[in-house]
C-alpha cells in the first residue's frame, strides 16, 4: 500500500461528555478511543486539524494507521467516526488495534471503472445504478487493499454485477459471501430506459 498515515495522540484521563466538549472547544482536539487485541481500551485525543486533513484522503478509511500515543506507536484501523450534524467538525473517532497475523474486517471503497464504455449505457441507453459504494472484506492487515475495482465495460442493459462476480485481491474475502449465497447482493446494475425491454424483463415494452 502506497500511503502511510501517522497521527499523534495523547492519553486523556478526563472523561465524560463535559470533558469531551471542553476538549473539542478549548483545545481543538478530537476525543477518541483505541480498543481490541485483548488489551484494555485507551481513551485518547488527537489534534482536530490532523485527523481532518487525513480524512480528505479516501485511503485513510481502509488503511493501517500508526497512532503515536504519547510517543508509543499503535497499529490501528478506523472503525467509526462521528461528525457534527451541521458543522465540518469531527466529534469522536474509534480505532481498532490490528495484529499482523490476525484477520481484520474493514469496509473498502469500490472504484467503478470504464463507466463511459459500459455496453448497457453506450449501446442500450441505460442508466448505471450503484447499490454499494463499499464492500466489507476480511483479510490480514498486510493484504488490505485501499480500494477494489469493478469493471463496468461488459455490463449490458438490464444486467447486474453481484458481489461474487467481483475479482478480489489475493488473501481478501467478502464478509457478505461468508454468510451464504443469499448475501450475494447486487453491487451495480444498468437500468433500461423506460418502456425498453431488458434482460430481466423481456416482456416489457
Amino acid at each position: 500500500m502506497s500511503n502511510a498515515f501517522e497521527l499523534n495522540a495523547t492519553v486523556r484521563a478526563d472523561l465524560g461528555k463535559g470533558a469531551s466538549r471542553r476538549l473539542r472547544r478549548l483545545a481543538e482536539m478530537v476525543p477518541a478511543i483505541i480498543y481490541g487485541e485483548g488489551i484494555p481500551a485507551v481513551n485518547i485525543s488527537i489534534p482536530h486539524k490532523d485527523i481532518q486533513k487525513a480524512l480528505t484522503n479516501e485511503a485513510f478509511y481502509s488503511h493501517i494507521i500508526t497512532l503515536h500515543v504519547d510517543g508509543k506507536p499503535e497499529q490501528v484501523v478506523i472503525k467509526a467516526l462521528q461528525r457534527h450534524p451541521a458543522k465540518p467538525r469531527i466529534m469522536h473517532a474509534d480505532f481498532q488495534r490490528v495484529s499482523a497475523d490476525r484477520a481484520i474486517v474493514v469496509a473498502v471503497p469500490l472504484h467503478f471503472i470504464n463507466e463511459d464504455k459500459c455496453k448497457g449505457v453506450k449501446i442500450g441507453g441505460g442508466s448505471i445504478i450503484k447499490a454499494l459504494n463499499e464492500l466489507q472484506i476480511s483479510c490480514l492487515p498486510n493484504d488490505l487493499p485501499e480500494y477494489i475495482e469493478v469493471d463496468l465495460s461488459d455490463l449490458g442493459l438490464g444486467e447486474a454485477i453481484h458481489i461474487s462476480q467481483i475479482k478480489l485481491p489475493k488473501g481478501v474475502s467478502s464478509v457478505d459471501l461468508a454468510h451464504g449465497h443469499d448475501s450475494d447482493n447486487s453491487v451495480v446494475s444498468v437500468l433500461a430506459p423506460r418502456g425498453i425491454a431488458s434482460a430481466d424483463n423481456p416482456e416489457k415494452k
